[in-house]
């Protein structure tokens, strides 16, 4: 018997979910199927009062807000910071995500545009060895980051996750200033992906307006959307699917090109020496994180998938595990055949100077540069499923990070709103608003007007993966500093506090060198425009936070105490004796076991 069947009977009847009660009534809405059974939670108080109606009153109906009651919970005399915490763990969207879900969004689901497209940025600026050492930096940072947010995770499977988490272990002002950014990242991302789509089509056809395509994918995005969760979920199964097979076909090819497959004839590392492994020195290696951190941006999504999840401590250890595998597979492996593919003083690259153009990916160069004819439209294809999968994961990402702020007072509660599909509609009707901003493409300086609208959120990423970092510090301390330990954590990161650590030190290292690159620029001398361009989040960072805190008048408490931290609301397993039992039967089932099986588990 494996171990997933030895231990799943345990690991997901899920009997201490905060809304178990309601899992055991009989569901008889159309909706919901068999597999979706254990979702009845979220249609929890009087959701499923209306699962008579059927077709377009179903439909009509379905936008509704969610009957939510507080079942005489009294929070007259408790913190801002308690509210919060109460709230997010009884935020009720709907957990509709499967394990299938998780493990293909955690493989493929932010392998975009960055990748295809923007490490034509990191190839021109930092050459083949200045790119590899950026991934494997950023890369690392990140595998750090998912391990500690999937512990979290895992124990604390709330709405809007890590947002949640800086709120509940750090300060509300954390919650806020870092919610807002992150959800500015994505709200931007939605309208510039637009923009992506229509310049990829315009590989093909450049006779029609773009804004034509804008309209078309706007439409289809916010469809996907409409249908919730799980629409979002399975629509991402198969786009995240396509480019899997993508980058390893792509993989797999480059690999026969390289060993003289081609017109070119044998490569090898031809290009590694002539015109070279560096570009601009250490400047070039500085400029890659940006690159980096757009190509790596959205990997966190898992984590934020956590409350609409069926059973979190079955699936999300898994799907973070699978990150390691992605990291190393999709983009280190990546990053060294296109530097064997593509010498950086290519014409065709982006250079910063020159406008984004689709047929400027390394991909398609590298292809084209083969001989191949065909494959460079395939390639185009794929760059255009990965463009509409982004732009999907924007509305997504957007909409549950503004729902999350709004159930912990930080924004207007109105944005909060969930109906009974468990959509956060408002948020999602917001987010699809700030999209209209796509038909800029239309506009001869629609390339400015995107330039400084991501200087808004330009290193918010960095910030945000800190900050997670952090975060799980001091969970990690609290609970020392409460006499618990790790015996009641359902999943333990496998890099433990020594990845929280180092992550978040090459972070700072790596922000510290993109400040510098943009006060002194590559090929200039001093540049205000372009370190405001590239840093205007920093900033906007602190003056946030001393904002937040003035407003609070919350300045005796830079940080909640480690002793008054909540460590129990919001998990599903309550029963610690239960889940110390069950936690000490799973180690001693691994002991059991041979090295290489205890090796694959903890990786996979």
């Amino acid at each position: 018997m494996s171990y997933n069947e030895d231990y799943e009977k345990n690991i997901s009847h899920d009997n201490s979910d905060a809304f178990s009660q309601s899992k055991s009534k009989k569901v008889i809405n159309n909706d919901i199927d068999e597999e979706s059974l254990s979702d009845a939670s979220s249609y929890s108080s009087g959701a499923l009062s209306t699962t008579q109606l059927t077709g377009f009153a179903k439909f009509i109906d379905s936008f509704k807000p969610i009957n939510f009651e507080e079942d005489g919970i009294d929070t007259s005399k408790m913190s801002a910071i308690e509210k919060s915490v109460i709230a997010n763990s009884r935020h009720p969207l709907a957990r509709r995500l499967k394990s299938r879900h998780l493990q293909m969004i955690a493989i493929g689901g932010s392998i975009g545009t960055g990748l295809f497209v923007g490490s034509s940025y990191a190839l021109s600026l930092g050459g083949p060895a200045g790119m590899l050492i950026g991934y494997v930096l950023v890369g690392y940072s990140m595998l750090c980051v998912i391990f500690s947010l999937g512990e979290l995770s895992v124990q604390f499977p709330v709405s809007g996750s890590f947002n949640a988490f800086f709120t509940r272990f750090v300060d509300d002002s954390w919650g806020w200033t870092l919610g807002l950014l992150y959800a500015c990242s994505w709200l931007i991302s939605f309208p510039s992906e637009l923009v992506a789509c229509a310049l990829t089509i315009e590989y093909w056809n450049e006779t029609v307006n773009p804004a034509v395509w804008v309209a078309i994918f706007y439409v289809i995005i916010i469809s996907i959307n409409f249908f919730g969760v799980k629409g979002y979920g399975e629509v991402e199964y198969v786009l995240s699917f396509i480019k899997v097979l993508a980058v390893v076909g792509f993989s797999i090819l480059g690999i026969c090109i390289i060993s003289g497959v081609g017109e070119q004839g044998y490569i090898g590392g031809r290009y590694w020496h002539n015109p070279g492994a560096f570009n601009h020195g250490f400047k070039g290696v500085c400029s890659v994180f940006i690159s980096a951190a757009f190509s790596f941006g959205g990997i966190e999504l898992v984590a934020l998938a956590a409350a609409e999840t069926q059973n979190p401590r079955k699936s999300l250890p898994k799907a973070t595990k699978q990150v390691f595998w992605r990291i190393t597979l999709f983009y280190v492996v990546t990053a060294i055949i296109i530097g064997c593919l593509v010498p950086y003083n290519d014409p065709r690259l982006l250079d910063g100077s020159s406008s984004e153009d689709i047929t400027s990916s390394p991909f398609v160069i590298a292809i084209q540069n083969g001989g191949i004819k065909v494959l460079p439209h395939i390639m185009n294809s794929v760059i255009l499923v990965a463009v509409v999968s982004v732009g999907n994961s924007s509305v997504y990402g957007c909409s549950r990070t503004l729902a999350s702020l709004a159930a912990q007072g930080l924004i207007p509660s109105i944005f909060g709103f969930i109906d009974k599909a468990g959509r956060p509609m408002v948020a999602i009707m917001f987010t699809n608003l700030i999209g209209l901003l796509g038909f800029l493409v239309s506009n001869n300086n629609q390339d400015t007007v995107f330039t400084w609208f991501f200087s808004v959120c330009s290193l918010s990423s960095f910030f945000t993966w800190m900050a997670i970092c952090f975060t799980h510090l001091r969970w990690r301390w609290a609970l020392h500093a409460q006499g618990r330990s790790l015996d009641e954590v359902a999943f333990v990161s496998p890099m433990g506090t020594f990845g929280s650590y180092t992550g978040a030190i090459i972070l700072f290292l790596i922000v510290i060198g993109e400040i510098w690159v943009s006060i002194w620029p590559i090929g200039d001398g001093v540049s205000a425009e372009t370190f405001w361009q590239n840093c205007l989040s920093l900033p906007l960072l602190i003056l946030m936070i001393i904002g937040h805190k003035t407003y609070r008048k919350s300045w005796r408490r830079i940080m909640i105490k480690l002793e008054d931290i909540d460590l129990d609301t919001g998990r599903r397993d309550v029963d610690l004796e239960l889940l110390k039992q069950e936690i000490a039967e799973e180690k001693q089932f691994l002991k059991s076991k041979p090295f290489y099986y205890r090796f694959y588990r903890f990786w996979c």
